[in-house]
């Protein structure tokens, strides 16, 4: 996959920028040329069809939600080989059991 863009949705919570700063150093340890951007509007997480936040998208889609994100899930995850994903398949938090 190749990676146009980078981005981290979140409120601003301590989280969602624990996020931005994990992923880009992770970025720059990839040596993957893009930016990571950062967007707090809540209307683009909704876009994207997911409700929980912090978000890692790459290329406009979610790859991983939720919180807790590791260092090693967004390695793993931006090299195209992600186990698992985060709630994405039910939505929200509650992983699809509402």
């Amino acid at each position: 996959m190749e990676i146009k863009s980078i981005q981290v949705l979140g409120s601003g919570c301590s989280t969602c920028k624990q996020l931005l700063e994990i992923t880009k150093k992770v970025v720059q340890e990839l040596n993957i040329n893009t930016e990571v951007e950062y967007i707090t509007d809540v209307a683009k997480m909704i876009e994207m069809g997911v409700m929980t936040s912090p978000v890692l998208a790459v290329n406009g889609k979610a790859i991983l939600t939720g919180g807790a994100i590791n260092e090693e899930e967004i390695k793993s995850a931006l090299q195209g080989n992600s186990s698992k994903d985060k709630n994405i398949e039910g939505g929200c938090s509650c992983g699809g059991k509402c």
